[in-house]
C-alpha cells in the first residue's frame, strides 16, 4: 500500500471529487479525516470505507469557519497524533456574466474556494512543519489556463488558490512540506447537476481519475514533488 501508516484530511468528501479521494487514499493504506458540512454524506462514506477494510474518521466542518476548521485538525490529531496529507477539495461554483452574477455567489466562491484551503492548510501546517514532511493538494480548476465566458467568480477563486499554493510551496520547501495544486477540467460530479447547458457528462473524466492523480501526488518519495499537475478529458476543454 503506498500510504501505509499515514494520515491524510480531505475536504469535500462527502461527495464528488473529495469523496473519491478519500476512498482511493483510504484503499492505499490512508487512515483519512473525512470533512464536510453534511454529517449524514460523510457518515455514507465513512461507512463504505470501513467496510472495504479502511480507517475513515467523519468530522462535519465548515471550511469557512476558522474555529471548525482548527477544530478539525486537532481531532485528527487526537486520534491519529500525525497529519501527512491534505487534500482541499471542498468547493462550489456558479456561473453567470460579470453584469449578471450575484455578489453573494462571488462571497460564497472566494470563501469556500479560497479561504477555506488557506485555513485548512494553515491548521495542519504546525503538525507538518513539527514532523519535516506533509503533503499538501490544492485542487484547482482548468479555468486558470483557459478563460471560460460565465466563470468570472469561480476563475477569480481557483486564481487566487492558484496564487496561494504557489508562495505556499515556495516557503513551505525549507520545511520538507510539498504543496501542490491539481487542476481539473470537466469531471462528472454533482457539481454540474443544476448547471444549464452542461457540457455531455459522458465526456467528462470521473471523480475517480482525479482521485488517482491525487494519489501520485501524495505518495512520490519524499526528494520529489508534483507542484501543477492538469489533468482534462481526452476531448479537450468541453
Amino acid at each position: 500500500m503506498k500510504l501505509a501508516g499515514q494520515v491524510a484530511v480531505v475536504t469535500g468528501a462527502g461527495r464528488g471529487i473529495g469523496r473519491a479521494v478519500a476512498a482511493t487514499l483510504a484503499r492505499e493504506g490512508a487512515a483519512v479525516v473525512l470533512a464536510s458540512r453534511s454529517a449524514v454524506e460523510l457518515e455514507s462514506v465513512a461507512r463504505e470505507i470501513g467496510q472495504a477494510g479502511g480507517r475513515a474518521l467523519a468530522v462535519p466542518t465548515d471550511v469557512r469557519q476558522e474555529a471548525a476548521v482548527e477544530a478539525l485538525a486537532r481531532r485528527a490529531l487526537a486520534e491519529w497524533q500525525r497529519v501527512d496529507v491534505l487534500v482541499n477539495a471542498a468547493g462550489v461554483a456558479a456561473f453567470a456574466p460579470v453584469t449578471d452574477s450575484k455578489l453573494d455567489d462571488w462571497d460564497q466562491m472566494l470563501a469556500v474556494n479560497l479561504r477555506g484551503a488557506v485555513l485548512c492548510c494553515r491548521a495542519v501546517l504546525p503538525a507538518m512543519t513539527a514532523r519535516g514532511r506533509g503533503t499538501i493538494i490544492n485542487v484547482g480548476s482548468i479555468v486558470t489556463s483557459r478563460a471560460l465566458t460565465g466563470s468570472a467568480a469561480y476563475t477569480a477563486s481557483k486564481y487566487g488558490l492558484l496564487g496561494f499554493s504557489r508562495v505556499l510551496a515556495e516557503e513551505m520547501r525549507p520545511h520538507g512540506v510539498r504543496v501542490g495544486v491539481l487542476s481539473a477540467g470537466a469531471t462528472d460530479t454533482p457539481l454540474w447537476d443544476a448547471m444549464p447547458a452542461a457540457p455531455p457528462r459522458e465526456r467528462m473524466i470521473q471523480p475517480g481519475q482525479v482521485a488517482e492523480a491525487a494519489l501520485l501526488m501524495a505518495s512520490l518519495a519524499p526528494n520529489a514533488t508534483l507542484e501543477e499537475m492538469t489533468l482534462l478529458p481526452a476531448g479537450g476543454i468541453l
